[in-house]
């Protein structure tokens, strides 16, 4: 009996020491430790799924959309200012909505088509335009003038830009002598000013990131209006010419104007 439990307590003195020896070793791993081979093991025993998540595959389609891009680019970068100059034709109504005589008719051709030119320049963020411009259009009786505040809706679609404009401001009617108005008055007797209101469609090509040429196509309706002549510059006898001038005049107009235009832009 004795033997026995003898026997049996040096076996488990062995055992001890043969688990301690392991334990310490290089390569092993203590107990209840994961074994080579199993990275990443969290509680549970479960492991993190291994590959690229649908978070960096996102980011890496957005990266090359933004290369892609970046070829594609016209290279212009921004514009903060610009400035053009047009140059074209103007057919225009002085009374093709309203007629109360702001000119006399049978004397004077009250539609004509002329020579317009212009300029214009202002200031650029993104996608709107806004300044002034002004134009000049010459017909053979008389001149129409307006300074028009401007603004304008871009569209960039790499070097080729279309635009629409929308403005209003100042007009005015003038360069009359005594042979387009008749009896004895002048330019300085008929005073025509008024208003007007314009809308247009243009399309500019980029040679280069600063100079474009381009298109435009607006038309425009006019307010006008006129007072009474100074009886003292009217003939002493009547007729229509008087009788026109005499009383305050007023009209609404109408005009359409195709136009080149250059521009540079910085």
């Amino acid at each position: 009996m004795l033997l026995r439990s003898a026997c049996a307590l040096a076996s488990l003195l062995v055992s001890s020491a043969a688990l301690a020896q392991g334990y310490g070793q290089p390569g092993q791993q203590p107990y209840g430790q994961p074994q080579p081979g199993q990275p990443g093991l969290s509680s549970g025993g479960l492991a993190p799924p291994s590959g690229t998540s649908q978070s960096d595959q996102n980011s890496m389609q957005t990266q090359h959309e933004l290369e892609r891009a970046d070829r594609e680019d016209s290279g212009r970068g921004l514009e903060f200012f610009y400035i053009n100059a047009e140059i074209g034709g103007e057919h225009l109504g002085l009374q093709t909505f309203k007629a109360n005589n702001l000119v006399d008719a049978g004397v004077v051709k009250t539609s004509q088509t002329g020579l317009a030119m212009g300029a214009g320049l202002g200031v650029r963020l993104v996608f709107l335009t806004l300044g002034p411009r002004f134009r000049l259009a010459s017909f053979e009786d008389w001149q129409l003038w307006t300074l028009n505040a401007e603004l304008g809706i871009r569209i960039p679609l790499g070097n080729v830009e279309p635009y629409f404009t929308f403005g209003g401001g100042y007009a005015s009617v003038g360069s009359f002598d005594s042979g387009n108005l008749g009896g004895n008055l002048n330019n300085d007797d008929v005073d025509i000013t008024g208003y007007n209101l314009r809308g247009g469609f243009g399309i500019d090509l980029y040679l280069s990131p600063a100079f474009s040429i381009g298109a435009n196509l607006t038309g425009e309706m006019l307010f006008l209006s006129r007072p009474g002549v100074d009886p003292s510059k009217l003939n002493t006898g009547t007729g229509s010419t008087d009788d026109v001038y005499a009383a305050d005049g007023s009209s609404i107009g109408a005009g359409v104007t195709l136009t080149a235009v250059a521009g540079l832009h910085f």
